[in-house]
């Protein structure tokens, strides 16, 4: 008998603590970077820290809408995107850093083109206006004495950018893309030269946000988000094989693959996450904001004291 009422009081306990698990969706997409989510989520570290996390693969492009309309709570995407959401009404607050690249985004140019100036008058791919692609391409052009307007741009998705270098396509001179897609253009040199990177303009890095309704109601749950993530870093390092089987799965990618992928990014622990949080975050965002501003992304710079929230690194 009291075997019986100590597993019923077991199943009780076990109820309850799914019970308490808090639901939280997130929107995000294949890029490399955002792999510790997924394993995170994979391997059970967020389910360890009280959260019934569901992802979904979402384009950069629709991310903001599905926060505005609640179909998710929190995403994951680069620092000057959240720029061009708050700056359009779709409040969100950034709570931990993600990634820096360092060489996984770049410029890839049919031959014959030499420099980034040379891009003038020509057609370039790249995500929609208030993507990353967009912007990391409106930063190399201001960096080399061009912007937006001196370029044709065709909006390609960055996979469908880096295939159309792979195929040749007539009509497009360059493209904006990343890994695990700007690893299939180092595969296939005859499809182009990678130009510039992140590695020779440090300007892609990426956060993890969610609406601040979601933080102000949750902020257990947001706590449980950045240490689930944290324990991610921590288990890439602990048992990267694993790891990266578990990542690279997720984007159709063998480990040997993945691994090769993530060699251009670096992943930011707790402690990284404060000492950018500490300044080098605000300085970029002035950076940006000013640059969206100009190249006509934004209509009006938002308040940047609001842009993101570091109660949850400790």
């Amino acid at each position: 008998m009291k075997k019986i009422v100590a597993a019923a009081a077991l199943a009780a306990l076990a109820l309850g603590a799914q019970a308490q698990e808090t639901k939280v969706a997130i929107g995000i997409s294949g890029w490399t970077g955002f792999a510790p989510l997924t394993l995170a989520k994979e391997a059970g570290l967020f389910k360890k820290h009280g959260l019934d996390v569901s992802i979904k693969k979402i384009p950069q492009k629709d991310r903001h809408l599905a926060i505005a309309s609640g179909d998710i709570q929190c995403a994951a995407t680069t620092v000057e995107t959240w720029i061009v959401w708050n700056a359009n009404g779709v409040a969100t607050t950034q709570i931990f850093q993600l990634d820096k690249s360092y060489g996984a985004d770049g410029m890839v140019v049919k031959p014959g083109i030499t420099k980034i100036a040379d891009l003038k008058g020509k057609t370039v791919a790249a995500s929609a206006p208030g993507t990353a692609p967009y912007f990391g391409l409106a930063w190399m052009l201001k960096k080399n004495g061009l912007s937006v307007k001196d370029v044709k741009v065709v909006n390609l998705e960055p996979q469908a950018a880096a295939n159309a270098m792979i195929a040749g396509t007539a009509g497009i001179d360059a493209a904006m893309t990343y890994e695990p897609y700007l690893g299939a253009v180092r595969a296939k040199p005859e499809a182009g030269t990678i130009i510039a990177t992140t590695l020779d303009y440090p300007m892609v890095m990426d956060t993890f946000g969610c609406t601040p309704k979601f933080l102000a109601d949750n902020p257990k749950a947001a706590k449980a988000l950045a240490d689930g993530y944290f324990d991610a870093v921590a288990m890439i390092k602990a048992d990267p094989k694993k790891s990266f089987e578990i990542m690279g799965a997720d984007v159709k990618q063998s480990a040997e693959q993945f691994e090769k992928s993530q060699a251009y990014l670096r992943w930011q622990d707790r402690e990284a996450n404060q000492k950018f949080f500490a300044g080098e975050h605000a300085a970029f965002s002035k950076e940006a904001a000013e640059l969206l501003l100009d190249a006509g992304i934004i209509k009006a710079i938002p308040d940047l004291s609001k842009l993101a929230d570091t109660r949850f690194l400790k």
